[in-house]
């Protein structure tokens, strides 16, 4: 009886067998990132709402151009600005080690902290004359020696860690911010990548997948920076800069602060 049993067993499965050759399975595909949305939707961004690819990143790029330009004086006391510790407001919070440091001490000494250029200024020769080397959506106040450390170096994960700066990574041609960082210096590389086209007096600022950019007007490595855009939502001190920026200096907004699934949407 049990070797009968098997025997039906064995022809039940052959005949499933049978029926699901030819079939053709459901794709399995990764859910995209989730939709949000702004209370800038129906005004700031409404030419933008509803498209994607490069259709969305040619409107964005229309709306986040007009913008209000500041010096690179100016910039010291803007970073005093958008860039304050929420908890003590005599200072500001430095990018990379995430330490909130003295207003007062802004300048090029040790213990000092000056303006990174986040977008390296070496990418594409931006100057610091009133344009993409003075935009506060990728200026921030850093510590003078990692500022050092950090160079002109592409974006990608790993390396040694940098004195001064836990949880950030550095190796020859690259440099990794800590966890807390990384969202931010995706969305504002990619915030230049979309504002400088090339149809100004600058160069066209794009992003591709290297660390070996030198000069050219190109910053990587896009699929870390995409990685990172996940990883690392915006926060509250993120959101707060950009509403200060727009509502005090430029008059522009990161449109990925607002809509951090746009990157995947453009890239």
């Amino acid at each position: 009886m049990f070797a009968a049993k098997i025997g039906r067993w064995k022809a039940l499965a052959a005949a499933l067998s049978a029926v699901l050759v030819g079939l053709a399975l459901p794709t399995v595909v990764a859910a995209p990132a989730s939709a949000t949305t702004s209370p800038y939707d129906s005004t700031y961004y409404k030419n933008a709402i509803g498209k994607t690819g490069p259709a969305l990143k040619s409107s964005l790029h229309t709306i986040i151009s007009s913008q209000s330009k500041i010096s690179y004086d100016a910039v010291w006391n803007a970073l005093k600005v958008t860039d304050q510790d929420p908890n003590n407001s005599g200072n500001v919070i430095l990018l990379y080690s995430g330490t909130s440091r003295s207003k007062s001490l802004s300048g090029g000494a040790v213990g000092n902290w000056n303006r990174e250029h986040v977008w390296a200024q070496s990418h594409g020769d931006i100057g610091t004359s009133a344009g993409p080397g003075t935009d506060l959506h990728h200026l921030r106040p850093a510590d003078v020696q990692v500022n050092s450390i950090r160079g002109n170096k592409d974006f990608d994960n790993g390396g040694s860690p940098v004195s001064g700066a836990s949880g950030s990574y550095t190796d020859s041609n690259s440099f990794e911010p800590r966890n807390a960082d990384k969202g931010d210096v995706a969305r504002m590389i990619l915030y230049m990548a979309v504002r400088y086209e090339g149809d100004d007096a600058w160069a066209d600022l794009e992003p591709n997948d290297s660390v070996s950019n030198g000069s050219a007007p190109l910053h990587g490595r896009l699929s870390i920076l995409k990685q990172w855009n996940e990883q690392d939502p915006p926060s509250a001190f993120e959101m707060r800069r950009n509403d200060v920026i727009y509502g005090t200096y430029q008059g522009n907004r990161n449109p990925f602060i607002d809509h951090p699934e746009w990157i995947e949407s453009i890239w």
